[in-house]
């Protein structure tokens, strides 16, 4: 990410536009929602992203409602994943005052008080709650439904060796949420690109989890990371695979031109590198291959734009 110098052992960027620009009594909050680390808003953007996409059947008269869409999905998933991201830190502040990565998070560094982070919490879920009443009531009633996985996500670290998986079911809500707000129903594409996008997260987040193996087992956190841990790319290639294997039933269901198989090509080759060049024991690799999966966003959106304009 250029421009963005990270201090050793935290995963705050320091140098980041919210953190030179603000006003000093804003900058905690803009690190607690993790706008100083918009990765994460991409990876939960991109499945909204391309469920839109896809719900599209390629009329030229449809374009403005497109891009007012995707704009919405947008602003709604920056205040969403602000909140959730300040839930998690609200929950996680006993676990993240014990990690070397995480300590200098505003909550447990002391910069937020947790009746601030409470308040900082509802501010942005209506700013989401606000675009999500713009859509149909079937894609209102579909969003609301999501909330419930949101708010146990934090918690099942504690509970299950598969974390990532909830994590999945959450942050890919929008694959079902892009095709009911589109056509106020859903159908077997959006649920196996839902299921593609479960697939992916436990690729990517695996990945990022690994930085904190050492951490998490003193502290008892558990994942997929350390789960795998004897054998992390037999199972990153498992779960590649498989998101591989559903976008390709999402491509013949959604019935798609030959341009998003091009694309699906694309992440493919993307994967295959990720898996070969993967460094499971340098946290600064495994950071490196996380931030980089925003590529398969971007190759599989424009695969489904292409195909659906042609």
């Amino acid at each position: 990410m250029r421009g963005v110098i990270a201090k050793p052992h935290t995963d705050i960027a320091f140098g980041h536009w919210t953190q030179r620009l603000l006003p000093p009594g804003l900058r905690p909050y803009a690190r607690l929602a993790r706008w100083d680390r918009p990765i994460g808003i991409w990876l939960l953007l991109f499945p909204g992203w391309w469920s839109l996409a896809l719900a599209w059947e390629g009329a030229r008269a449809d374009l403005a409602h497109l891009a007012v869409l995707f704009a919405l999905f947008g602003i709604g998933t920056i205040a969403m994943r602000g909140a959730g991201c300040t839930w998690n830190d609200m929950l996680d502040r006993e676990f993240d005052a014990q990690v070397e990565r995480t300590r200098n998070r505003p909550i447990p560094a002391g910069e937020v008080t947790l009746r601030q982070a409470v308040l900082f919490m509802i501010l942005q879920s209506l700013v989401g709650l606000i675009v999500l009443l713009t859509f149909n009531w079937f894609a209102v009633g579909l969003g609301a439904a999501s909330l419930l996985v949101v708010a146990i996500y934090p918690l099942m670290k504690r509970i299950t060796d598969w974390p990532q998986f909830v994590l999945g079911l959450a942050f890919n809500w929008g694959a079902l949420l892009g095709w009911a707000a589109w056509r106020g129903e859903l159908a077997w594409p959006a649920v196996t690109l839902y299921g593609a996008g479960i697939a992916w997260t436990l690729v990517y987040d695996t990945i990022y989890a690994m930085q904190d193996q050492r951490d998490d087992a003193i502290i008892g956190v558990r994942s997929t990371a350390r789960r795998f841990q004897r054998a992390p790319h037999l199972w990153i290639g498992g779960f590649s695979l498989l998101c591989l294997g559903l976008l390709v039933a999402t491509g013949m269901l959604a019935q798609v031109t030959w341009p998003y198989w091009i694309g699906l090509g694309a992440v493919a080759a993307f994967f295959a590198w990720q898996l070969v060049t993967l460094k499971p024991a340098s946290a600064p690799d495994c950071l490196a291959k996380f931030r980089a999966n925003r590529m398969v966003g971007w190759l599989l959106l424009i695969g489904i734009l292409a195909a659906r304009a042609l």
